[in-house]
């Protein structure tokens, strides 16, 4: 039999020896999945990927959303009656990327066991626990702060959905193409942190009389949660060779190049979701009378911005990464994100609110790019330390890929870790020194680290992945 690409009916078998034709079998799955076979891609896998991909953002969108509600609740609880410490805010703020970024280890692993369109399901309901219950608890001033905080934990589960999106994408998409892939998936997820800080501020404002309709915050998604289950069930697919199993993890962090990516990841996503989570109590903080604009009748919050132009810069990042290699891109972005957070500091004292927003778009626009960049390297680094000679376009073999695989999920866990750390920091800046200039500086210090690290391992001439464009 000759190796034809042409789909098999749904429900039908095609000969073992065949792995070029795509079997469609019940529950939507499909079977001899392979991006790199150019016949395949061009003939109907190419619009396959597609659709995924289409609804695995708008479903991780969705996650960002619920993950970054608190982060702009809080500014308003103070004017909804509650009386919260500084301290229990920063709490309050971190508490979800804490859960999140721990909820990014399990997940890596359920996209395998369920199939990636079934977790897409089913991680997209879960969504709908947070929701509910915040639009629950913040409606009743005299709720105690450990349960806002256990609510607010929950809000953890959208931070979770990055992980298990983001390798069941990976499979879809040939090597010379996950960089602009995994960016558009990353940066669609991204982007419902912004739109979070955007769109709370109006909808607990539209129609309020003398309080906030601060439950709405919550209450809000819900329809959209159910949109995105529905468009997952009708639309995406199930791979058959998507196995990130545990020995594949356990072979990637056994591999000391996991450990070093996800540092920088830390530095890059970490500093994107840190500071988009905290951005809105920092504005409120230094300049309360820009925390927010009244547009007729509703409350517009300029906050959302920073999140917005660092989510757009994300999938530029992993073009650049896939034209000029992710290392060279990712020491740039540390190098800007250095220079930006020593800007910031040195416009706090001016009391120049468009200085301060100005200087921190520039770290956030850097961490989009630094995202991206530094994603893209981990399928590169994987394929050059298994032996492939140009790493940057071949993903390797099967083995490879379920370790690239457990990589890109386990590594995001741990760069997810940065959105508890930072605002943790700022906050013990704050109620130690009274305000956030330490803190600051410490973060400079740590991306020229990074950069300096980025440059030794992956660009100097004398490295192991030497000669190869990661």
């Amino acid at each position: 039999m000759t190796s034809s690409t042409v789909e098999s009916a749904p429900g039908t078998t095609a000969p073992s020896t065949d792995e070029a034709v795509l079997v469609h079998r019940p529950g939507r799955w499909i079977d001899n999945w392979n991006p790199e076979n150019k016949k395949q891609w061009q003939q109907g896998g190419k619009l396959i990927a597609s659709r995924n991909l289409k609804w695995s953002i708008f479903a991780e969108f969705l996650g960002f959303v619920v993950w970054q509600l608190w982060s702009i609740v809080v500014v308003s609880l103070p004017a909804a009656g509650f009386t919260f410490s500084t301290a229990e805010v920063f709490w309050l703020i971190s508490m979800p990327s804490l859960v999140g970024a721990t909820l990014r280890f399990p997940y890596t692993f359920l996209v395998p066991k369920f199939g990636g369109r079934n977790w897409t399901i089913i991680s997209a309901g879960l969504l709908l626990i947070p929701s509910i219950a915040l639009g629950f608890c913040v409606g009743n001033p005299d709720t105690p702060f450990g349960v806002m905080l256990f609510v607010a934990a929950l809000a953890g589960f959208g931070g979770g959905n990055f992980a298990s999106s983001m390798s069941n994408i990976t499979y879809f998409y040939p090597q010379s193409q996950k960089g602009y892939a995994l960016g558009l998936n990353a940066a669609g997820g991204n982007l419902g942190a912004s739109m979070a800080q955007l769109i709370v501020p109006i909808v607990i404002t539209l129609g309020a009389v003398g309080t906030l309709n601060i439950s709405l915050a919550g209450w809000f998604w819900i329809p959209f949660i159910l949109v995105a289950m529905w468009g997952a069930w009708k639309y995406m697919d199930n791979l058959t060779n998507a196995k990130a199993d545990f020995a594949g993890s356990i072979a990637a962090v056994k591999e000391p190049h996991f450990w070093i990516l996800a540092v920088l990841y830390i530095g890059t996503f970490g500093s994107f979701i840190g500071f988009a989570s905290v951005f809105p109590k920092l504005i409120a903080d230094q300049f309360p009378a820009y925390s927010t604009f009244q547009v007729a009748s509703a409350s517009l919050s300029l906050a959302f911005i920073g999140a917005l132009v660092g989510s757009l810069a994300r999938p530029a990042g992993g073009r650049l990464a896939d034209r000029f290699g992710g290392a060279s891109v990712t020491v740039a972005a540390f190098g800007v994100m250095a220079v930006g957070a020593l800007v910031v500091v040195a416009v706090l004292p001016l009391g120049n609110f468009w200085a301060f927003l100005g200087s921190f778009l520039l770290i956030f626009v850097a961490t989009g790019i630094g995202n991206g960049s530094t994603y893209r390297m981990i399928p590169s680094v994987f394929s050059a330390k298994s032996g492939v000679k140009d790493a940057h376009q071949n993903s390797g073999d099967v083995n490879t890929q379920r370790k690239t695989a457990a990589a890109l999920g386990l590594i995001s866990a741990v760069g997810a870790y940065g959105g508890f750390i930072i605002p943790q920091v700022l906050g013990h800046s704050k109620t130690t020194t009274g305000d956030y200039s330490s803190a600051i500086y410490a973060f400079a210090m740590a991306y020229v680290v990074m950069m300096c690290v980025t440059a030794f391992v992956y660009l100097r001439r004398g490295s192991s992945v030497a000669g190869q464009k990661i």
